[in-house]
């Protein structure tokens, strides 16, 4: 038998070693292939060519690749997010941009695991770029986000074919370490309401101490609320996709709901209902003239606006919200952190889960206990005065 190893004499006498071996076929034309390899030593080619061979027979033989990992990660988000809503894919995007940025460039089949410790070594100590102070860390939460969309992408390589292995799947997540949110009691959401009676906003800071998320408190149009049969119905939502606004469905079908009102919150809207009526008097032809303007906006009332008759956007009404906490004189939370709070006085109240999870549009009453119900220290003493009844022994008389 022929030896497939060629011995090639340069110019200058130089020895060289060739061989060409059969990679399989092309899966979109059918056509074979073949690949070419040279060395300068025919040891080392009898090596290669061995390792190619057995890899061929074990259907493990992976084609080499000037592919990068930039180049794969623009074709596996294509399959990845076909058919997914803008948000969606704009999470997809912001989840690869570390890794576009410290490891896009290198070869897709040359990244070790090396290459990926160090990228999360990165995003955990200066991989912030936005939403805070550039070059500080991002959160565990941000990393583990970035680590399992990489993973999935290279695991989707393998299968592929493109790559040997899943170097991605030898990294380990890092753990989030984020502090328990601790939600408003009762007297520091009375406090806050107190101060906002006075707040044109009042009615949508009850709305999101009524358990709505911002989105959900955004996207009320008028046509959404039914004052005389006291009912609210999210059915739609405002959000912000890569610092655009648009308008979307509600997160899932658990997320569109009816709710019941309180006579507090239907009064709260009826005043203000009054007073964007009055305004709207007031501005004229000025009122409601920026809408054209908006590229989402379609048609419909908002109830949230300003005095002219304009949507918030989102950032402003997070904004505002911490820039009237200091009147209030409570302790500083987040705008999502009053939704928080809601669930969890709830739960204190004694409502059942079950109708606090649909309250909220969760799919799963055991997500709404894990990420929105927390206890604090009077739940504790509570738990020790029950626990004393519970073993108190009774004296004999």
């Amino acid at each position: 038998m022929a030896d497939p190893i060629k011995t090639i004499t340069l110019k200058d006498g130089t020895k060289r070693y060739r061989f060409v071996v059969d990679i399989g076929r092309d899966p979109i034309t059918g056509k074979r292939q073949q690949k070419t390899y040279t060395f300068d030593k025919k040891g080392k080619a009898t090596k290669e060519l061995n390792r190619i061979r057995h890899q061929t027979s074990e259907g493990t033989y992976v084609k080499p690749s000037k592919e990068t990992v930039s180049d794969y990660i623009d074709s596996y988000l294509k399959g990845a997010t076909r058919g997914k809503e803008e948000s969606t894919k704009s999470n997809y995007a912001a989840a690869f941009r570390c890794v576009r940025e410290r490891i896009g460039h290198l070869p897709l089949q040359r990244i070790s695991k090396g290459d990926v410790e160090d990228l999360v070594d990165f995003m955990l100590t200066k991989g912030r770029k936005r939403g805070g102070k550039v070059g500080t860390p991002l959160s565990a939460r941000s990393v583990q986000l970035t680590l399992g969309r990489l993973t999935a992408a290279l695991e989707m390589a393998v299968l592929e074919g493109k790559l040997v292995r899943n170097v991605a799947k030898l990294v380990e997540t890092p753990k989030n370490d984020q502090e328990e949110r601790e939600p408003w009691s009762k007297d520091e959401v009375h406090a806050f309401l107190g101060v906002v009676q006075q707040h044109r906003l009042h009615a949508a800071w009850r709305l999101s101490l009524y358990g709505l998320r911002r989105a959900e408190v955004l996207g009320l149009r008028w046509e959404d609320i039914d004052l005389k049969a006291k009912t609210l119905a999210v059915v739609q939502t405002r959000v912000l996709v890569d610092y655009r606004v648009i308008v979307k469905k509600p997160k899932s079908k658990n997320s569109v709901r009816t709710l019941p009102l309180d006579d507090e919150l239907v009064a709260a809207l009826t005043a203000l209902r009054k007073l964007q009526s009055k305004e709207s008097e007031d501005a004229g032809d000025a009122y409601r003239s920026e809408l054209d303007g908006l590229g989402w906006y379609d048609g419909g009332e908002y109830v949230v606006i300003d005095e002219l008759g304009t949507p918030f956007h989102p950032e402003w009404y997070s904004d505002e919200f911490g820039r009237i906490l200091r009147p209030a004189g409570v302790r500083r939370i987040t705008l999502h952190d009053s939704r928080h709070t809601t669930l969890t006085l709830m739960e204190h109240a004694g409502v059942p889960i079950s109708v606090i999870s649909r309250w909220a549009g969760h799919y799963d009453p055991s997500f709404t206990y894990k990420k929105y119900v927390h206890a604090n220290d009077d739940d504790l003493a509570q738990g020790a005065e029950t626990l004393a009844q519970v073993y108190k022994i009774k004296k004999a008389v």
